[in-house]
């Protein structure tokens, strides 16, 4: 039972090797990807079925035990992250299949797909400090070669930015990593909490902690270290651009809520209530105001993706139960919401041949299941109930004012409002008003791209409506991993 941990690292490693050698056959390496994703899909819901009932599952590699040897390990928080990416990952591939280009293929689209995931599963599996380093790096790579597909200057240009926070990002996790080492002599994520405990987070290893904040930030785009998501995310195809905004930046949030869960938790006062509430704060805050400013479709959500992270983090500067919970809860709402979106303009986009608000009008009339399908996903993002985004807000802004966090809550609420407003700035330009389009653009079908989105919109309603069994799951998870104990007697067996 433990070797199924390795099954969603090690399938999509098969699988991406295996479409290099039919790179030239297209229609083969759709066939083979769209079932591998739906492979993955069903093995990561029984993966989280296993580990929900059975506990904390847990493989040595090699049978070497930890800490010595390399571990992974699959609790409540990691599975559900597992879960999520396959499901994303399966929504884009489907769009994908109808919206990218022969020439865009021909780049090793398929296999960068599925190496991509391979660093990301890893990442939310691994037990290791520097195996978190090598599967952050595997994403990058496999990130980098699909976000210049195409090879367009945009692109390019853009994405050069993105590198180049990311090669700096990843030389201080080595430096924060290797120094980590050095003070704890481990690199087991299991035994570095013990050592850490023994050491007492003070002096040094409260430096190391804000080192790992900064890493995790800048690959996560907390303030502000943002830049380079805005237009790097704008120039990708619809379908590369909606995985990297639903799926990407949450690799961070998992590693910052990861690492100041189970290592650096003993100082919240300085860590979480001071650096992360401030950060998160900021983040909102400027996100949310970069997005009323734009007037194109994808931008606008580019810079949502900004200000929703801060609200995954405000739930765990916060530091309760209660505040965790919303922040796993918020985590899952947002990666589906997200993603469904960034389809929805690639869709709109489709028919209308921009992006541009002020180029776009009458889909509502031409396209209307396309429009209410959107307006649904929108006033989600927004917090609108009884849709997923209110009751995720909810119990982290409701933690806020109990912990008299009243300044973070305050901000919370207005960015609410700012989405809101800028979700309805798309609505009414791109949906609403007068035709812009031709008749011919009016008369293209779009059903086939909307299918793969019908299943995120769906599970926003059913998020919101069983807003009481998903919200006391996010809890469990959150009671798991408050408790480190739980955590390093499973790994270590103590």
């Amino acid at each position: 039972m433990n070797n199924l941990i390795i099954l969603p690292i090690i399938i999509p490693f098969i699988i991406g090797a295996v479409l290099i050698i039919f790179a030239k056959h297209h229609r083969l390496q759709r066939v083979v990807s769209g079932f591998t994703a739906v492979g993955m899909l069903i093995l990561s819901i029984y993966l989280a079925i296993v580990v929900y009932q059975d506990g904390v599952i847990v493989l040595e590699a090699g049978n070497w035990a930890a800490p010595f040897g390399i571990v992974l390990v699959a609790d409540m928080f990691a599975t559900l992250m597992v879960l999520l990416t396959s499901l994303l990952s399966a929504a884009c591939l489907f769009f994908a299949f109808k919206t990218i280009t022969p020439k865009r293929e021909k780049f090793f689209f398929y296999p960068f797909y599925f190496f991509l995931l391979v660093g990301v599963n890893g990442a939310f599996l691994t037990g290791d400090i520097f195996n978190l380093f090598v599967f952050f790096e595997v994403m990058l790579l496999s990130s980098y070669a699909l976000i210049v597909n195409g090879g367009t200057k945009y692109q390019l240009r853009e994405s050069f930015k993105y590198v180049i926070i990311n090669v700096f990002a990843s030389a201080l996790f080595v430096v924060a990593v290797a120094w980590l080492y050095s003070v704890t002599g481990t690199l087991n994520m299991a035994h570095i909490s013990e050592r850490v405990a023994e050491l007492e987070q003070t002096g040094v290893v409260n430096v190391i902690a804000i080192m790992f904040f900064i890493v995790f930030a800048s690959k996560g785009a907390l303030f502000p270290l943002y830049f380079w998501l805005p237009k790097s995310y704008f120039g990708p195809p619809a379908a590369i651009a909606a995985l990297f905004g639903g799926l990407l930046t949450k690799v961070g949030i998992y590693a910052i809520i990861r690492v100041f869960t189970l290592i650096f938790y003993h100082e919240p006062t300085y860590t979480h209530k001071a650096v992360i509430v401030t950060i998160a704060g900021f983040t909102m805050l400027f996100g949310v105001l970069g997005a009323v400013s734009q007037f194109d479709f994808k931008r606008i959500l580019s810079y949502h993706i900004i200000s929703q992270v801060g609200y995954m983090v405000m739930g765990l500067g916060i530091f309760t139960p209660l505040a965790v919970a919303g922040a796993i809860y918020y985590i899952v709402h947002h990666m589906i919401v997200k993603t469904a979106l960034f389809l929805f303009a690639g869709a709109a986009e489709r028919v209308t041949g921009t992006t541009d608000l002020k180029k776009m009008g009458g889909l509502l009339k031409t396209h209307p299941v396309l429009s209410w399908m959107f307006f649904i996903s929108a006033i989600s993002l927004a917090g609108i109930p009884p849709f997923s985004g209110f009751f995720s807000k909810f119990p982290i802004i409701l933690a806020g004012f109990q912990e008299e966090q009243y300044i973070i809550s305050g901000v919370a609420l207005l960015v609410g409002l700012l989405t809101l407003f800028s979700m309805m700035k798309i609505f009414s330009y791109a949906f609403w008003g007068k035709q812009k389009h031709t008749d011919e653009q009016a008369k293209l079908p779009i059903g086939k791209l909307l299918l793969p989105i019908a299943p995120l919109v769906a599970l926003t309603i059913i998020l919101g409506i069983a807003a009481e069994p998903i919200f006391q799951y996010s809890l469990q998870v959150a009671e798991q991993i408050m408790d480190p104990s739980i955590y390093i007697e499973s790994v270590l067996k103590e």
